[in-house]
C-alpha cells in the first residue's frame, strides 16, 4: 500500500501543500492518506477531490486535485478571521469562572468552510482511503477516524482543534467522547500507516529536526502558549519520525523470513523553522509559504 502521511502544523499546512505538489510530480499516487491537525484538513480535501474526480471520469487527475487544494488555501485562508474569531475578554472571563471555557477562538469560520468543501458521502465513495487522528480529552487515547464512521466530520474538526486556542469537540453528544488535535499525542502519523500495512510512504512534516528558538516575552499569554506548543510539537514530531526511520532496522526474522514488511520511507521536512503567525498573516504570506514548500521539496526529491 502506498501512503501519503501529512503531519500537523497549523498554518504551516500551507508549506505542506506546496510539498504535496512536488511529491505528486514524481508520479507517486497514494492509495491512502493519513493526516493530523492541518495535515488532516489537507488529507480530507485531497480525498474529497479525488472522489469527485473519480465519480465524474472513473479516474483521478492528481494534478487537478492539487491545484484545487492550493486554490482552497489561497482563496479561503487569507487572514486570521478565516480561521477563527477571538472571543471577547468578558465572555472568556465569564466562561472560565463558570467552568464552560470553550477555547480562545470561535472556529465557526473554519468549520463553515469544511462544510462547504468536504462532503461525507464523497469521502466514503472515494477510491483513496483516509484516516485522521484526534485525542480523547477524557482518556488521553488516540483515535484514527475514517469516513465510514458516523461522526467523521466531527473527528476532522477535532483533529485540527488546537488545545486551549480552539474548542474541544464533543462527538455524538456524548460528554465522555470529547476530542482535540491529534498532535497532542502524535504529530506525524507514520506508526498508524505502517500498522495498516503501508510499504511505500511519503511523509511531509512541517517542523525542522532542530529548532533554534529566540527568547520570547514569557509574560505574554499568547507568546507563552505558542512557545510551549512549539517545544512539545517539535519533540513529538522527532519521536514519530525517529521511530519510523528505525523501523526497518528493528524487524525480526525467524528462519530467514522477516515477520513484518520493510517500508520505503521518504521523509520531507523543512530544515529551518517556517515563519508564519496564526494571529497575523495575509494572502501573500500563504502564497509565499506554499512556494517555499514546493521549491524545497522539488529540490530535495531530485537530488
Amino acid at each position: 500500500m502506498k501512503a501519503l502521511v501529512l503531519g500537523g502544523g497549523s498554518l504551516k499546512g500551507a508549506w505542506q501543500v506546496g510539498a504535496i505538489q512536488a511529491v505528486l510530480e514524481t508520479g507517486f499516487r497514494p492509495d491512502m492518506i493519513y493526516g493530523i491537525s492541518a495535515g488532516a484538513l489537507n488529507a480530507s480535501f485531497m480525498v474529497n477531490e479525488a472522489g469527485k474526480e473519480f465519480q465524474k471520469t472513473g479516474d483521478i487527475n492528481w494534478d487537478l486535485v492539487n491545484k484545487k487544494l492550493i486554490s482552497f488555501w489561497v482563496e479561503n485562508i487569507t487572514k486570521p478571521s478565516d480561521i477563527g474569531l477571538l472571543r471577547s475578554r468578558w465572555s472568556l472571563g465569564i466562561d472560565t469562572i463558570l467552568s464552560r471555557f470553550d477555547g480562545l477562538l470561535d472556529t465557526n469560520p473554519l468549520h463553515e468552510k469544511l462544510k462547504k468543501y468536504i462532503d461525507l458521502t464523497t469521502l466514503r465513495r472515494s477510491p483513496v482511503r483516509l484516516k485522521v487522528g484526534a485525542v480523547n480529552v477524557n482518556t488521553g487515547e488516540m483515535h484514527y477516524a475514517d469516513p465510514l464512521e458516523q461522526y467523521f466530520l466531527d473527528f476532522l474538526r477535532a483533529s485540527s482543534s488546537l488545545p486551549i486556542i480552539m474548542p474541544s469537540i464533543q462527538i455524538g453528544g456524548d460528554h465522555k467522547e470529547v476530542y482535540l488535535d491529534g498532535g497532542i499525542r502524535e504529530v506525524v502519523p507514520l506508526r498508524k500507516a505502517i500498522e495498516d500495512g503501508a510499504t511505500e510512504i511519503y511523509a511531509i512534516a512541517t517542523h525542522p529536526k532542530v529548532r533554534k528558538m529566540a527568547p520570547i516575552n514569557y509574560r505574554s499569554f499568547f507568546a507563552l502558549i505558542e512557545r510551549i506548543k512549539d517545544i512539545s510539537v517539535n519533540q513529538l514530531e522527532n519521536n514519530d519520525i525517529d521511530w519510523a526511520e528505525n523501523y526497518n532496522e528493528n524487524l525480526m526474522s525467524i528462519g530467514g523470513f522477516t515477520l513484518n514488511k520493510k517500508i520505503n520511507l521518504k521523509m520531507i521536512r523543512p530544515e529551518e523553522p517556517l515563519n508564519i503567525n496564526l494571529t497575523s498573516f495575509n494572502t501573500t504570506d500563504i502564497k509565499e509559504i506554499i512556494k517555499q514548500g514546493y521549491s524545497y521539496t522539488y529540490t530535495k526529491l531530485r537530488q
